[in-house]
């Protein structure tokens, strides 16, 4: 059994998911596949209700049959997708796509027949992601660059004169106008072509939450498989229904570890303190500038300090042997 492979993760919001799971049906009327819900070692009843609920609204037996599996562990949001990605089809045969949705996405009817299109017709593209936009209709901003030390300082120094000089290196791009290449895409929605990870391997579980989806389609693109956005493929994201990233009283240790290790993994330790650095150069621009100009800092609380702070402990390790990012147990895992 070839076709796409869907893979849905849950941490904490069994409902959300199911929901997501049911607009997912919808739109993948009419192709050849099956779906998979992850559940993240959630541990508050969600694997169970979810199951329960599968089987009584008959998914089990449809024509993409639907299995709830357990991971067993929260590894978090690449860790999760992998398990899934792993489970393969129903009949152990090994997906031709792989399809990742968030548990708060919520794909229009034609949205996943776009993405799949594009793919049979495109055979040179790896990847293929979707135009996302919120509850409130806004379009959100998923098409991006790689990072990189100038895009740290850019990013936040906040400053239009300069965010024009290096317009070749802001990594959040402006919204699309037509399907085109970029760098990569936010995991959201993404389809990704099997033959592709059997060559670049599936995410990075040393990435907890953020960056997991940086490092695959930087992986990919290295190997000769790079990422479309497909305009034609609409999806509905709430963002940040298990993550909590717009309540950040301080910015995460998980985020802290995930920045550190996509730098270090892809561009070196030098490079990743001279990254670091600019990033802190522009912040204390920025900040300087508030002296005078009323406005919202737009970071967490002491932001500043807990990457400088980080960062150093980071160097300190690798001076020392150690290793340079680790990663402890986190609250969230979904993304």
């Amino acid at each position: 059994m070839a076709g796409l492979l869907t893979v849905l993760l849950n941490w904490r919001s069994a409902e959300m998911t199911l929901r997501a799971t049911e607009a997912a049906l919808l739109a993948l009327q009419g192709i050849e596949g099956a779906l998979v819900i992850v559940d993240n070692d959630s541990g508050d009843g969600s694997f169970e209700v979810m199951q329960a609920e599968a089987q009584k609204r008959g998914w089990d037996k449809g024509a993409q049959s639907v299995r709830v599996l357990q991971s067993g562990r929260n590894g978090g949001f690449g860790a999760g997708n992998n398990y899934g990605i792993r489970a393969g089809m129903p009949d152990g045969s090994a997906p031709e796509f792989v399809y990742i949705l968030n548990s708060d996405a919520f794909p229009e009817r034609s949205a996943i027949h776009a993405l799949l299109d594009h793919l049979k017709t495109n055979t040179a593209t790896g990847f293929a992601g979707s135009f996302i936009y919120g509850a409130d209709g806004e379009a959100h901003r998923t098409a991006f660059r790689f990072p990189s030390i100038l895009s740290e300082f850019e990013a936040q120094v906040r400053f239009g004169p300069i965010s024009r000089l290096l317009n070749r290196w802001v990594v959040a791009q402006p919204i699309p106008e037509k399907t085109r290449r970029v760098d990569w895409l936010a995991g959201a929605s993404l389809m990704m072509r099997m033959n592709a990870l059997d060559g670049i391997g599936v995410f990075d579980e040393r990435f907890f939450l953020y960056f997991e989806e940086t490092d695959l389609c930087r992986r990919a693109a290295l190997s000769g498989w790079p990422t479309d956005y497909v305009l034609e493929s609409r999806v509905m994201h709430i963002g940040s229904a298990s993550t909590g990233m717009r309540e950040w009283q301080r910015i995460p240790r998980f985020w802290l570890d995930s920045r550190l290790h996509y730098f270090v993994k892809n561009h070196g330790v030098f490079y990743t303190m001279a990254a670091t650095f600019a990033l802190l150069a522009g912040g204390f621009l920025w900040r300087a500038r508030l002296l005078v100009q009323r406005k919202d800092v737009g970071d967490p609380p002491l932001y500043l300090m807990d990457i400088t702070l980080h960062a150093l402990g980071a160097l300190v390790k690798a001076l020392f042997g150690g290793r340079v990012s680790s990663h402890k147990s986190h609250p969230a895992a979904e993304g």
